[in-house]
């Protein structure tokens, strides 16, 4: 809970500047396990990580016989006049299937990914539909495509957690075609061609898989690593720079691969230095569920303040939004703050409060609302990738 809590500070600390969403999973593909999640719901622009699904059917294809590695495929004006990043493919010329693969998993080719798309699906557009298609055969729910490139396109949206999903299916049903994704270059007309994926030079173990950036979503990774016979899956939307995507990638697999613990990333970092009281908030949630109040606690008179919020709690025919079960009382109060930090407009005259459940959780809950104005809030916060609860007014 207190990763979710980290995760709608991360986007009142970025909001102002407009910075993309930001999200992170790492999944033990073997299992399926999510080791580790934060925001992996929320959408955002695939960008190149688009390629990956291109890259799929073209196995497909592959597979099917409907291509061959050697078959020489046309360039039309359409992939010609791509934006970069391209091969610099020109119409009315052809390419090798397998150079254009390999353009995609290395410079990250958009005019090479419309070639593989015309050549499979008769036009872009038909070949989008068919990675949708695709898409929801194997179980990502909260992703659509509108091209085959990644370029900016305000309808193509994905999560964390439908890409490390492409991942895993990469891994497991083209086993035979995944090490294109391992290779760091390849020569196109004579010219070496390099990786975008600065990761795979300096992380041991890595062998994938694709990078992207588009200013909607910011710096996009998706990689893979094998330590001891196991592999892992990271991946990391909406980094600010490539370097701290990178380094987010590699913190996640070090902590799977048990090398070091996972730590905040910078974003979260500079989001504690704004609000001071998040690391005693972090601290405080790693401690044991206390059995029972301190006498301090139980005789402490409350303040003024907490008089008045409490009388708005109990005002009759209200309505309750919870964001979440916190292990302390302390956590659940800066969770308030920080919350009420992120959508002031929405809580105006609100009260809060931290009650602690059956189970020994404290639950942080938001009072004295209208019916319209709780759903807003919760609608507001789930937007931003936060758990919220609305809660009816008790008889």
């Amino acid at each position: 809970m207190i990763a979710a809590f980290v995760c709608a500070l991360m986007f009142f600390a970025t909001s102002a500047r407009a910075a993309p969403p930001y999200a992170e999973i790492l999944l033990d593909p073997a299992t399926g396990a999510v080791l580790h999640a934060v925001n992996a719901d929320s959408t955002t622009q695939p960008a190149s990580l688009t390629k990956m699904m291109t890259l799929f059917l073209a196995f497909d294809s592959l597979d099917k016989g409907e291509l061959t590695l050697d078959q020489l495929v046309p360039v039309s004006r359409r992939a010609q006049n791509m934006a970069p990043s391209r091969l610099g493919l020109v119409a009315g010329t052809s390419i090798r299937v397998e150079d254009a693969i390999l353009g995609l998993v290395t410079r990250s080719a958009n005019d090479a990914a419309v070639v593989l798309a015309e050549a499979i699906g008769g036009t872009e557009e038909q070949f989008a539909e068919m990675m949708t298609t695709k898409a929801r055969i194997l179980g990502m729910r909260n992703t659509s495509f509108h091209n085959a490139s990644g370029l900016p396109n305000t309808r193509q949206i994905t999560t964390a957690r439908d890409i490390a999903t492409l991942s895993q299916a990469l891994i497991k049903v083209h086993a035979r075609h995944f090490p294109y994704f391992s290779r760091t270059s390849f020569n196109y007309n004579g010219a070496p061609v390099q990786t975008h994926n600065r990761l795979m030079s300096r992380y041991d173990g890595m062998d994938g898989i694709k990078t992207g950036f588009v200013n909607a979503s910011g710096f996009n990774l998706a990689g893979t690593a094998v330590r001891n016979g196991r592999r892992l899956i990271a991946v990391v939307l909406g980094g600010r720079t490539a370097k701290e995507r990178d380094n987010s990638v590699a913190a996640l697999l070090d902590h799977g691969f048990g090398v070091a613990p996972l730590r905040p990333n910078v974003a979260t970092i500079e989001v504690a230095a704004a609000v001071p009281a998040v690391r005693a908030a972090i601290k405080a949630s790693a401690q044991p569920h206390p059995q029972k109040q301190s006498q301090k606690q139980v005789h402490e008179r409350p303040k003024p303040e907490a008089k008045e919020k409490q009388a708005i709690a109990a005002k009759p025919g209200s309505w309750t939004i919870q964001i979440g079960s916190y292990k302390s009382q302390k956590a659940g109060q800066v969770g308030l703050d920080a919350i009420g930090k992120v959508i002031p407009v929405q809580l105006k005259g609100a009260g809060s409060a931290v009650v602690k459940g059956k189970n020994g959780a404290f639950q942080a809950r938001f009072t004295g609302l209208s019916k319209p104005a709780a759903e807003q809030a919760c609608s507001r916060l789930e937007a931003k990738g936060q758990d919220c609860l609305v809660m009816a007014p008790r008889n």
